[in-house]
């Protein structure tokens, strides 16, 4: 269906009009010239001569134009015959001077003032409408490449990235492969009748690598790559974003089959809700980016990738099927998947022989491939720092810490009761752990401050990755957490502010099993709590009466206080090994867990 565009204006009519404007001005700047100037008589001139207040004069054969001094206002009088005028300027100071008739001919002055600006601005207009008419989109769209796409193309090589670059994620490697099988061998499943999505939208947490999935699916297919991110369509102009759409897919259909990938999606696909004030720009350009997507004109052999971390946010229509047909979540890597990932990013350095990465990627649990990548990087850094050409294992252990925590304050000035307060704080902790059943072990107890501003921590590392917690669990992290507060209450009777993130940590897992869990009896399985944006940080919204949310609280309040007991509950009956353990803290300042526990046993420590 073609498009029903109104009809256009010839160019003489533009030409007109600004033959027009120059018209006009030409009129009107004599009048606004004349306006400044006042008419005086003769005898006030002569007067003014007298009084010596004359300035600069300018002397002509009908009229005499002069100023007087201290003002900027400009007189004129008519020209009289009088010889001595030239001598009474002289006595009264003034500089004045004979006006010189100008030589131009009219016909040469009216070139100068109509006709050569005429031939200019034509010769102007037709450049512009030559411009203009070049690029597709009309002369409004792409006016000097205003709506012109900006899009990076990239034709992979030999050596650019491929599947075996990207680690982690086979379950999205897999779906993924099935792009490039059919960029490679298109006529196998048009013989079956099956066709390929026209969209495949790549969603989870930032870092884990969808910009780089895309890329290797390029990179494997071998075909060219277009790359642009979502914020790069929104323009000041309404209609420049859309005309940037029709840009890229004419550049894509142009150089079929390819990809075209879009980053951060959400930027345009929002959804449109309607209401006044929106923004019309962008509603413009995702109505313009659903409409090439929906199949008015062929797009064989355009794969169309695209990457947000906010699936939620998109509109229905951006991502029913014959749009965007196919998600592949690409999620934190699980134990293995970390495990591969430092494999690939180590290829780059120069690891000793004896770097136990299974160990590494159990500690790292929790990163995505972008924070393992700095780990790698990081241990690198250490080992540079510590002149040594290879890098250890206890580099990567460091720069887990150095990721998670930041860099060591060496300089951190602490006294001796801060110290031994903060000893018993961690040893809180740790004792608690360990003596609950299913609570992960303790790798390593410091008490040396951290740039994130942590006075020490209790690193706990899981065997496996767990996907179901257990009530049970989920109750011995909140008595774990408040373990550290429950050792100074114990030891010395006061507390500290040391615990802030123990207690923001306990009253959200608090929280989460009261609303979103079901693990109170008072509410059963009924949810109180959504949660948005879950690849951003997991923003929760109550969605109950407010009587109900004082149920909530008064259950939260009451769990973290049950937990918080049992945490003193369990130091108390272990106060002799709670000091044992926090004056060997004290002295040594970090331990592993492995020394912990020989303490905890009643083994000896070298």
């Amino acid at each position: 269906m073609k498009e029903v565009k109104s009809p256009k204006k010839p160019l003489i009519y533009y030409y007109l009009i600004v033959l027009l404007v120059i018209l006009v001005f030409n009129m009107v700047s004599p009048l606004i010239a004349n306006a400044r100037v006042k008419e005086v008589d003769y005898g006030t001139f002569m007067r003014m001569i007298e009084e010596k207040n004359i300035d600069e004069v300018e002397v002509g054969d009908s009229q005499i134009v002069f100023t007087v001094k201290d003002s900027k206002q400009i007189y004129k009088t008519g020209a009289m015959t009088d010889p001595n005028l030239s001598e009474r300027l002289y006595a009264a100071g003034a500089t004045f001077s004979k006006e010189i008739e100008r030589s131009t001919s009219p016909l040469l002055s009216f070139f100068l003032t109509f006709v050569l600006p005429i031939l200019i601005f034509i010769a102007l207009g037709q450049y512009m409408a030559k411009k203009m008419m070049s690029q597709e989109g009309g002369p409004n769209a792409m006016a000097f490449g205003m709506g012109k796409s900006n899009a990076k193309v990239y034709v992979p090589s030999t050596d650019g990235i491929r599947f075996s670059d990207v680690a982690g994620e086979d379950e999205a490697k897999e779906s993924l492969a099935e792009i490039v099988d059919y960029l490679h061998n298109p006529k196998k499943y048009s013989d079956v009748g099956a066709s390929m999505p026209k969209g495949v939208l790549l969603v989870g947490p930032p870092g884990t690598g969808k910009t780089m999935l895309a890329k290797a699916v390029a990179g494997e297919a071998g075909v060219p790559f277009f790359s642009m991110s979502g914020s790069e369509f929104v323009e000041m102009f309404v209609g420049m974003g859309a005309s940037k759409v029709r840009d890229l897919f004419r550049q894509a259909k142009e150089k079929a089959p390819c990809i075209v990938f879009i980053d951060e999606i959400d930027a345009i696909g929002k959804k449109r809700d309607g209401q006044l004030g929106g923004n019309d720009e962008r509603e413009q350009t995702l109505n313009q980016l659903l409409t090439e997507m929906d199949g008015f004109e062929g797009n064989n052999g355009v794969i169309i990738l695209a990457a947000t971390n906010r699936p939620e946010s998109l509109d229905p229509a951006l991502t029913r099927p014959g749009r965007f047909d196919r998600r592949v979540p690409v999620e934190l890597p699980d134990l293995a998947g970390r495990e591969a990932i430092l494999r690939v990013h180590a290829k780059k350095i120069k690891t000793a022989d004896n770097v136990d990465f299974h160990t590494i990627a159990r500690m790292a649990a929790g990163t995505s491939g972008a924070e393992l990548a700095n780990i790698i990087n990081e241990a690198a850094l250490r080992a540079v720092r510590s002149g040594r050409t290879v890098v250890e294992e206890a580099d990567l252990e460091e720069s887990i810490e150095v990721v998670i925590a930041g860099y060591q304050k060496k300089n951190a000035i602490m006294t001796d009761a801060e110290k031994r307060v903060v000893s018993y704080h961690e040893i809180g902790h740790a004792l608690v752990a360990a003596m609950q059943s299913g609570s992960a072990p303790v790798q390593k107890i410091t008490i040396i401050p951290r740039t994130s501003g942590a006075l020490g921590y209790t690193m706990q590392v899981e065997e496996n990755d767990k996907v179901l917690l257990t009530k049970e669990e989920l109750e011995n992290k909140i008595a774990t957490l408040t373990g550290g507060r429950a050792a100074e209450e114990v030891v010395f009777g006061q507390v500290t502010t040391g615990a802030s993130n123990d207690i923001e940590q306990a009253t959200r897992l608090a929280r989460a099993m009261v609303t979103r869990y079901g693990m109170t009896d008072e509410f059963d399985m009924v949810a109180m709590e959504t949660v948005t944006n879950q690849y951003l940080g997991g923003d929760t919204s109550l969605s109950c009466s407010a009587d109900t949310q004082k149920e909530i609280d008064r259950k939260v309040v009451a769990t973290v206080k049950e937990q918080h007991e049992k945490a003193r509950r369990i130091l108390t009956e272990n106060r002799g090994k709670l000091d044992e353990l926090a004056n060997y803290l004290y002295e040594k300042e970090t331990i592993t867990g492995s020394e912990f526990m020989k303490i905890l046993k009643g083994e000896e420590t070298v």
